[in-house]
C-alpha cells in the first residue's frame, strides 16, 4: 500500500506501472504465454529500485523529492560561503587594525622624528661650537649697549633725584645714599661707594643730602646712611639706619656683601 509521503511527493510504487506501460505490458504477456516466459512486468517488479536521494553533483532525480534535495544542497553551499566571506572579511580588518594608525598617532610620530632630528643637530659638535660663538656675540653687543657709570655722582635737587630714577634705562639698577655730612658714618659710606662704583661700572650709585631730599629733621638725625635701590622707575630696596647694621666703622667688602645678600647686587 502507497504512504502519505508517497502520494504527496508522487513517487512511483513498486510494482507500478503506468497506462503506456499497460498497453506494452499485454502484448508482452500475450507473447511471454505463447513462448512460454513469464511477463516482463513480474520481472521489473521483483528487481531492486535505483537508489533516490544519492547526491552525485548533478541532479539526476528530477522529481519533487530530488528538487528539494538540490535546494538543501544549495543552500548548504550558500551558507558556507557566507562563512568563508565573512572570515576572511574579520581576517582583512584585523590586518588593516594592525597596519592602518590613526592620523592623530601619524602626526605624533612625526613631530617625535622631528625633534629627534633637531636633537641630533644639537648634538653635533660643529654646531654647538657656532652657536656658542654665537651667544658669546650677543652678549658682548648687549653689554656694549648697557650704560657705564663708575663713580659715585652727587645730586644736588630733587628734580635731579627724580630724574636718577625715571629717566634712566630700565635695564640699569639705580643705588642712592641718603646721607647727612655730618654723621660719620655717611662718610664711610660715601667711601665704601666709591670703591664699589668702579667694582660695578654698570650700577649707577648717587647720593644726595637729606635736607636737599625734603626728608624730615628725624629722618637726616636717625635715618641715615640710607640706601635706596630703584630699578625700571620703581623701588626694589629700602634700607635705613644702616649705623645699626654695619657700626660706624665698615669696609666697601661689608656693604658688598650687604647688597649681594639682599639681591642688589649681582655675584661675581
Amino acid at each position: 500500500m502507497a504512504t502519505l509521503e508517497d502520494k504527496i511527493l508522487g513517487e512511483k510504487l513498486h510494482n507500478y506501472c503506468s497506462s503506456s506501460e499497460d498497453e506494452g505490458g499485454s502484448d508482452d504477456e500475450r507473447s511471454g504465454d505463447e513462448e512460454g516466459n513469464a511477463p516482463k512486468s513480474q520481472v521489473s517488479a521483483s528487481a531492486e529500485p535505483p537508489p533516490i536521494n544519492n547526491w552525485t553533483g548533478q541532479a539526476s532525480n528530477t522529481g519533487p523529492k530530488g528538487v528539494l534535495e538540490d535546494w538543501r544542497r544549495f543552500k548548504q553551499l550558500e551558507a558556507e560561503n557566507r562563512a568563508e566571506l565573512a572570515k576572511e572579511r574579520i581576517a582583512l580588518a584585523k590586518k588593516l587594525t594592525l597596519t592602518v594608525k590613526p592620523e592623530r598617532e601619524a602626526a605624533q610620530d612625526k613631530q617625535i622624528e622631528e625633534l629627534e632630528d633637531e636633537l641630533s643637530e644639537l648634538m653635533d659638535e660643529e654646531f654647538l661650537l657656532q652657536y656658542q660663538k654665537q651667544r658669546m656675540q650677543e652678549l658682548m653687543t648687549q653689554l656694549q649697549k648697557v650704560p657705564k657709570f663708575g663713580t659715585l655722582t652727587t645730586l644736588n635737587t630733587q628734580e635731579e633725584f627724580l630724574n636718577a630714577i625715571d629717566k634712566e634705562d630700565s635695564k640699569v639698577t639705580v643705588i642712592i645714599h641718603i646721607y647727612n655730612s655730618s654723621t660719620r658714618a655717611c662718610e664711610t659710606m660715601d667711601g665704601c661707594l666709591n670703591l664699589l662704583a668702579s667694582d660695578y661700572p654698570t650700577i649707577k650709585f648717587c647720593r644726595i643730602a637729606a635736607d636737599m631730599a625734603g626728608l624730615s629733621r628725624h629722618f637726616r638725625v636717625d635715618g641715615v646712611p640710607a640706601l635706596l635701590v630703584y630699578k625700571g622707575g620703581q623701588i626694589i630696596g629700602n634700607f635705613v639706619q644702616l649705623a645699626t647694621e654695619l657700626g660706624n666703622d665698615f669696609y666697601a667688602t661689608d656693604v658688598e656683601r650687604f647688597l649681594i645678600e639682599y639681591g642688589m647686587l649681582p655675584e661675581k
